[in-house]
């Protein structure tokens, strides 16, 4: 037990001690190879970054919660589109126009509604059915991105609201409106992993399913709620990001679905369920954004991004696996 508790500390902290890794090596480098003249490290970068973090960092939360219970969510990238054309498009609906600028939580609580139905939708189909909730989740994926094409064809969906946009770029204490989103959602979601019973069921049903029914978890219901859970974050990042930007064309959210699990793996949560953590998987996020914007700082074009990232979370499966093999072994002798 000591040394699967071991591998789990090693697991959590190690993402955090790679990020200090990108931080030097983007100070350093960015002397010599950056065009720009201002520092890596300099504070609005890093406050520009946390922000720029915050639409796919809040997905990337509740995937973190449906990937500790043992499943998986590939539509996230298409609720994200689908609730930002409804959060957009119903503040112009004539019934709603006359409401002012009250028409903004109004606005807001039908795309999080969205986002929660839709979930939901997946859900009950994975606990009904039986089916992994990979397949359901593909089949959703593209059920909902044909959606978001048939509601508006191939062009945007734009409102620009100009109190939205204010409270969207406003700053608190120097972090932005998007940022305190994020961080309000990991604290949440700690909570919820940590000091509940949900989230200790949420572990035991991602290690072992059959335990947890024998233990009495009603394991269809609750992986309901974590898909209406994350139902719900991915709507509230399409709120958090349209509210400054006013428009949303019907690709945009293509792929959040698998930076959102590159981070939750970069951050130490098992691909089999069990293992995780939710202040892992926000460094994971911030991993993989120093990483772009380093890459960048330093002149890489998005292809190379992409071949860094990709290799890292090859790397990082790897030794995942690695260490995994170690502790069962240990644990034989």
């Amino acid at each position: 037990m000591n040394t699967l508790n071991t591998n789990d500390l090693l697991k959590q902290g190690a993402i955090w001690g790679f990020i200090v890794l990108e931080l030097v090596f983007f100070t350093v480098a960015g002397k010599y190879l950056s065009l720009s003249q201002n520092a890596f490290m300099d504070l609005d970068n890093m406050l520009l970054l946390f922000k720029q973090s915050a639409p796919i960092g809040i997905i990337a939360l509740g995937m973190t919660v449906i990937m500790i219970n043992g499943n998986i969510d590939l539509s996230v990238g298409a609720i994200f589109a689908l609730c930002a054309v409804v959060l957009l498009d119903s503040m112009s609906w004539p019934f709603l126009t006359g409401l002012g600028d009250w028409v903004i939580p109004v606005s807001w609580g039908l795309a999080l509604l969205t986002g929660v139905v839709l979930g939901a939708i997946n859900g009950l189909i994975v606990w009904k059915t039986g089916v992994d909730a990979f397949i359901v989740t593909l089949g959703a994926m593209l059920g909902y991105r044909g959606l978001v094409f048939m509601f508006n064809g191939e062009q945007p969906t734009s409102h620009l609201n100009w109190t939205l946009v204010d409270f969207a770029e406003a700053q608190f204490l120097g972090l932005h409106t998007a940022t305190w989103f994020l961080l309000g959602v990991a604290v949440a979601l700690w909570l919820l992993m940590t000091r509940t019973v949900h989230g200790r069921n949420a572990y035991a049903i991602g290690d072992n399913r059959e335990a947890a029914v024998n233990a009495g978890i009603r394991v269809g219901p609750h992986m309901m709620i974590n898909f209406m859970i994350i139902g719900f974050l991915a709507g509230l990042s399409a709120v958090v990001f349209y509210s400054e930007s006013g428009s949303v064309n019907p690709n945009d959210g293509s792929l959040y679905e698998l930076w959102a699990i590159t981070a939750v793996v970069l951050g130490g949560t098992k691909l089999t369920g069990g293992s995780g953590s939710i202040i892992s998987t926000l460094g994971g996020v911030l991993a993989i954004q120093l990483l772009r914007k380093g890459l960048g700082h330093i002149g890489a074009d998005t292809e190379t991004v992409n071949l860094v990232i990709g290799s890292i979370l090859i790397a990082v499966l790897f030794l995942d696996r690695q260490l995994n093999r170690k502790a069962k072994g240990e644990l034989r002798t």
